[in-house]
């Protein structure tokens, strides 16, 4: 049956998001993170164990240059071995929706996710709201709601005003995709820009184009994202989030590169209010894909 193939790495006659090679790495991390997270945590008397995914997409992805197939962040966190109890998968596309619930409906937890479609920057505040709300009422010998959010959009669309929004949760955890190449991309033209640009929503203010004038005039910018990251750390820890250093292996955020030139792409950021969340990353991320160790 076709429905039997909708939570496995294959094609189930539905339509894939087309992906590099390096999204392997990517999910790699997702899901050992996932897998620690949920086993170390099940037992506790949380109210509630959520896994949040602003940027769900169809819920595969298909790598035409390799043809490999891989399950997407909303299923690698529905198929792990001990699940959440409660999900929220939000695109801001219809149809890609659709197909992620068409494939989601085959997992025995499915009567628990949360489908929202439209814009995550917008769509991030009812997920708050509910959460909080549901967390008002107390009862006695439960913890409030765990949470982990996936934040991996394609480019520079996460503001940071979600993240900002996301933090208000006493327990939430985040793994945040940090578009280096993107920001490359585009850093010289909105720093040309007095109007508000993607930059400046995505830092949360106009900060980065002091950092980066100095960068300006360098022949190499070699650096540049190593300060723009620790100032994006900074600000995470102004909202509650625990301090890494940036030269501590804890604190390394894995630097997934265009396999056919090496070129940076993006990197995950991780933040958590509590060490643990920390411990745990730092095993993650300890080794690649591979299985090799990473040098940060």
């Amino acid at each position: 049956m076709i429905l039997d193939s909708y939570l496995e790495p294959q094609d189930d006659g539905l339509p894939m998001r087309n992906s590099g090679p390096w999204v392997s790495e990517k999910l790699f991390f997702l899901k050992r993170y996932i897998d620690i997270f949920e086993k170390s945590m099940r037992q506790k008397p949380w109210r509630r164990r959520i896994f949040i995914d602003l940027f769900s997409g169809p819920g595969k992805c298909f790598v035409e240059e390799t043809s490999d197939i891989h399950l997407g962040s909303p299923l690698l966190a529905l198929t792990t071995d001990y699940p959440f109890t409660d999900y929220y998968f939000v695109d801001i596309d219809t149809e890609r929706s659709k197909t992620l619930q068409k494939r989601c409906s085959a997992s025995n937890t499915s009567a628990q996710i949360h489908y929202l479609v439209g814009d995550s920057n917008i769509k991030v505040h009812e997920i708050v709201e509910g959460i909080q709300e549901f967390d008002r009422h107390f009862i006695r010998g439960q913890w409030p709601s765990l949470n982990l959010a996936f934040l991996d959009p394609d480019g520079l669309e996460l503001e940071w005003n979600t993240i900002a929004n996301l933090a208000k949760v006493e327990k939430m955890d985040m793994i945040i995709h940090y578009s280096q190449a993107g920001l490359t991309r585009n850093i010289e033209l909105c720093y040309s820009i007095e109007e508000e640009t993607i930059i400046d929503r995505f830092f949360g203010d106009r900060e980065w184009r002091t950092l980066y004038a100095p960068w300006r005039t360098k022949g190499n910018r070699f650096g540049l994202h190593r300060e723009l990251i620790d100032y994006y750390k900074t600000k995470l820890q102004a909202l509650g989030y625990v301090e890494v250093l940036k030269d501590d292996e804890t604190g390394a955020e894995p630097l997934i590169r265009n396999s056919k030139r090496q070129a940076p792409l993006y990197r995950l950021i991780f933040a958590s209010k509590h060490p643990l969340g920390h411990d745990f990353w730092k095993a993650v991320t300890r080794k690649d894909v591979y299985g090799q160790g990473r040098l940060f």
